[in-house]
């Protein structure tokens, strides 16, 4: 089995315009016109590929089925129910647009923002994953106190200078919510308040080992990213079971810099 995803980029435009026509589709087709909205579309297809051919689908398939179901729908809810739910105007679309596809739909995800998205499944429609990124800095050291000086220095480099050193760490939670017909159990709205509360206001301008009490030296974790990525789902899951029942959460990310980053639980 092999999971072939595809990214589809439309604009949708205060005067409408744009079309099929538009010849660069990795900026968007139709293209953005004066003050439009920029939204992407990531779908995902499973199964087994054509032993001949290789193809599990062939992504002009998929870009063909997704602006034929999904782009008109976006474009008419953004004129006529502006104020609706990413995951109520996604949910219907789900199995028009499975139908239209050669390949097994696994999931849809609708990208809103650079750092908001929101991904169903034609098997779960009235489940919505809710995704929201967030930032803040902080400092840390790298440091076991099993390990001599020199084991640490050896094991954790420049990462070991006693007095630390700093990163603009990005944190995403991934949140299972059920879809209402008014919108999602847990909005985006309480996602970031609890956020806020439980890691940002926790982790942002502090120094982990010293002002943290979960990477305490002695008692508390080693403050890698691996285990920072877990005590920010371990702060966060309770919390969003509590604002509202019968959401979880899936994961959590912490993106170190652009190129290190850690999800758990994977």
């Amino acid at each position: 089995m092999v999971r072939l995803t595809r990214t589809v980029r439309f604009a949708v435009n205060p005067e409408g315009g744009g079309g099929a026509e538009d010849p660069n589709t990795y900026a968007g087709s139709p293209a953005i016109r004066g003050l439009g909205r920029h939204y992407e579309i990531e779908v995902a297809c499973v199964g087994r590929p054509d032993g001949r051919t290789g193809y599990l689908v062939d992504i002009k398939d998929i870009d063909r089925a997704t602006r034929g179901v999904v782009v008109p729908a976006i474009e008419r809810a953004c004129r006529e129910t502006p104020g609706a739910e990413a995951g109520v105007v996604l949910a219907p679309l789900l199995g028009p647009l499975a139908a239209a596809l050669p390949a097994r739909l696994e999931w849809v995800a609708w990208r809103l923002t650079p750092y908001h998205r929101v991904q169903m499944s034609p098997e779960a429609p009235q489940v919505v994953l809710i995704r929201q990124r967030f930032d803040f800095s902080a400092a840390h050291r790298l440091h076991v106190p099993g390990l001599s000086e020199a084991e640490n220095r050896e094991r954790f480099g420049k990462c070991n200078n006693p007095e630390g050193h700093g990163h603009n760490y990005q944190v995403e939670p991934c949140v299972r919510t059920a879809l209402h017909p008014a919108g999602p159990g847990l909005t985006l709205e309480a996602l970031e308040r609890l956020v806020e509360g439980a890691v940002i206001e926790r982790l942002d301008h502090k120094h982990l080992n010293r002002d943290v009490p979960e990477f305490a030296p002695g008692t508390g974790l080693n403050p890698t990213v691996e285990n920072i990525a877990k005590v920010c789902f371990d702060l966060l899951a309770g919390r969003i079971g509590r604002e509202a029942p019968g959401s979880t959460l899936v994961s959590v990310t912490v993106w170190e810099t652009d190129r290190t980053s850690a999800t758990y639980p994977a």
